[in-house]
């Protein structure tokens, strides 16, 4: 590096080291409702993402904060793909992962909207075999052994707790407890399959904990949408298309990229960043059975912004309802909180200071949230594995969306374009 690009890197170093300290001195963020955005503090966004792509830690990424409907920032990033060296447009294709479940869940709501469904309802009045389910309970021997003993349940499993994620479903890709050993030793993943099918295979397993006990992140979506084609007579894409997508003019999102159009404009992590740690492999250029309502949609700046529009909206865009004021605030509210019985532990991953939405984390503590500070009380996030980011300000009329291919920067990138959003925001 030559003394001018030292420079350069160190003037950064220090400014982003100057705006995280202010940030911590500050205490809350829970700024008045009518801040609008300092344009010259906004490029500091452009000065840190700038420096991502340069010094080779992303391939690239695709920002934009949207207020009072209106791009205030909107910039793009590096290159959609190393190899082919093309950039990135807002018809750039990315891997949301679990940004799906933001997606599947406002479907949810709809349905529950024209009545098809009902948060009370067990899950087992549509998937038999879900009644059959037992608890796996460890216990540890004098000599330090464990063992899984099956244990009935004391209720049955809900709609609402595979909303809120306390159903006991989990994953086999993290943690070290035998109930998600057994599920990383059963191969899920195997051969083609469909929901329904996923579903069968998700019943014979044993759940982590009793309904309602615990928030437990893991596959209650999947089996959520398995309900949603059951209730439909549909295909999850069908009916997500026909209630959603269609209506909204995402054209470019869904479940695989196999046109040779569209597989050219499919964003790619760099190389050596590819292992996406969830378990499976990502198989968007392999057109499959199995729809994944977890973590398997993708989807451009063009399409998802109108999504996160439609949120920052309440429910409603460009004149169309898609969720009442009454369902928007029933799946914006926390369901997880004090008197809800749910207990948290390491692995909450929405975090200290997030109550849990019916598919999106809520902000429940404005100055004292971890991680990271910023925000307003009520609002609304989610992100995904691969790199894609979503935070919903509806006191500032404001949403703010990244999507990039990076699964071992993605949290230090999202917090710190978090940070930047809101020190931008003044009254």
């Amino acid at each position: 590096m030559n003394s001018s690009g030292m420079l350069r890197a160190l003037g950064f170093g220090a400014l982003m080291l100057a705006t995280l300290s202010s940030a911590r001195a500050e205490g809350t963020f829970d700024i008045p409702a009518g801040a609008h955005f300092n344009k010259d503090k906004l490029g500091k966004i452009t000065e840190f993402f700038r420096n991502e792509v340069s010094t080779g830690k992303i391939a690239g990424a695709n920002v934009l904060i949207q207020q009072h409907g209106k791009p205030v920032y909107h910039e793009t990033f590096g290159v959609q793909d190393v190899v082919s060296k093309a950039p990135i447009t807002d018809k750039t294709i990315f891997r949301l992962s679990s940004l799906t479940k933001a997606i599947t869940s406002v479907v949810a709501m709809q349905l529950i909207q024209d009545g098809k469904i009902k948060l009370d309802d067990p899950v087992s009045k549509y998937i038999p075999s879900f009644a059959n389910m037992k608890v796996g309970e460890e216990k540890k021997a004098e000599d330090g052994t464990r063992t899984l003993e099956l244990v009935p349940l004391t209720r049955p499993i809900t709609i609402l707790d595979l909303m809120r994620h306390t159903s006991g479903i989990t994953y086999g890709f993290y943690g070290d407890s035998l109930v998600r050993k057994a599920y990383k030793e059963a191969n899920l993943y195997a051969g083609e399959f469909d929901l329904a099918e996923f579903a069968e295979r998700i019943a014979r397993l044993p759940l982590h904990n009793q309904p309602g006990a615990l928030w437990q992140y893991g596959h209650s979506t999947d089996i959520l949408a398995r309900i949603m084609e059951i209730v439909s007579g549909k295909s999850l894409l069908d009916i997500e298309k026909e209630k959603l997508l269609d209506p909204l003019g995402m054209t470019d999102t869904g479940f695989f990229v196999t046109e040779p159009e569209r597989l050219q404009r499919l964003a790619q992590p760099l190389p050596n960043d590819s292992d996406f740690r969830v378990g499976r492999l990502y198989r968007t250029e392999v057109r499959q059975k199995w729809e994944s309502a977890s973590g398997g949609m993708v989807s451009t700046m063009s399409d998802f912004s109108k999504f996160a529009q439609m949120l920052a909206n309440g429910g409603t865009f460009e004149g169309k309802t898609y969720l009442s004021p009454k369902t928007f605030e029933l799946m914006t509210s926390d369901h997880a909180g004090k008197d809800s019985g749910v207990a948290r532990d390491h692995y909450y991953f929405p975090g200290d200071g997030f109550g849990m939405g019916l598919g999106l984390a809520v902000r429940t503590d404005a100055g004292n949230a971890k991680p990271p500070p910023p925000g307003s009380l009520g609002e609304l996030k989610w992100d995904g594995a691969a790199g894609c980011y979503m935070v919903v300000d509806r006191k500032q009329d404001m949403f703010f969306v990244v999507l990039e291919q990076t699964p071992t920067e993605r949290q230090r990138v999202q917090r710190t374009l978090k940070q930047l959003v809101y020190e931008a925001l003044e009254n």
